[in-house]
């Protein structure tokens, strides 16, 4: 009998989402021929819409090569320098990537999730996820990502903090393509709204990777941060920042989204 597997529910789903896209590149020889066990991987398997694409030295060599450079590559080779000198020994890699057609729940990410964990235990040495421009250990993954049980979004899109001239910040992530909603991008952060702006779009990446879809001129209402901030969806999977649309939150003074500074601290 097949064993039966819970439900990742998608609480706040609602149609009309645009289609979650993946990407990942498990390196090593992946031996595709071994079983995958639903119960001890919990996954259904490859789910449709999802290709697996294995290249090496025979077979379009070059893609093998291109995710080892740029600067996640670079960050790698200083952070773990040992699983950079393993993933830099491999000829072969296999991608899992496609799309999914707006599902109303997170089954095939947990599928998915357990299809890694699989390629982990048959011969992969580490997962690049190019939408968030990370590079995965095989222990990080079992413990961040498989052991946990869920869906836990966080671990699967970055926040990124960058200058933004005035002593303000860009906040922004990458990653809520995987689960077919935009990313975040909050421009003219001021230190002392920091923590209230990252406080919210921690909420935002959960809330949206669980189904909600956030309208134009959506208000924002959080303790920390002015009345008056409101939501405008931007770009397209072809922005270089996000591959992806994103939800421009923006200061009261930008009115439709036109970037404008955060307000000044009270003096």
């Amino acid at each position: 009998m097949t064993p039966l597997l819970a439900e990742w529910p998608r609480t706040h789903y609602v149609a009309g989402g645009n289609n979650p896209f993946l990407i990942y590149v498990v390196y090593g020889w992946v031996d595709l021929d071994r079983p995958l066990s639903r119960s001890a991987y919990r996954s259904s398997g490859v789910p449709d819409g999802i290709d697996l694409l294995s290249y090496g030295p025979t077979e379009h060599p070059d893609v093998v090569r291109r995710f080892r450079t740029g600067h996640p590559w670079t960050r790698l080779i200083a952070e773990d320098p040992d699983l950079a000198a393993i993933v830099a020994a491999q000829d072969c890699c296999l991608v899992v990537k496609g799309d999914i057609a707006d599902p109303p729940t997170l089954s095939y990410f947990r599928d998915v999730i357990g299809l890694l964990a699989f390629c982990l235990d048959v011969g992969g040495v580490a997962i690049y996820d190019p939408q968030m421009l990370k590079w995965w250990s095989p222990t990080e993954w079992r413990t961040r990502a498989f052991n946990v049980g869920h869906c836990a979004p966080r671990h699967h899109v970055v926040t990124l903090i960058s200058p933004d001239g005035d002593g303000t910040e860009w906040v922004h992530t990458r990653g809520m393509r995987k689960f077919g909603r935009p990313d975040l991008s909050i421009h003219r952060v001021r230190t002392e709204h920091r923590e209230a702006i990252l406080d919210l779009v921690n909420r935002f990446i959960d809330l949206l990777a669980f189904g909600a879809r956030v309208p134009d001129g959506q208000p924002i209402r959080l303790a920390g941060l002015p009345a008056g901030m409101t939501c405008w969806r931007r770009g397209d999977e072809n922005d270089p920042d996000f591959n992806n649309e994103h939800i421009e939150i923006v200061w009261p003074e930008a009115g439709t989204g036109a970037a404008v500074p955060s307000p000044q601290a009270s003096r």
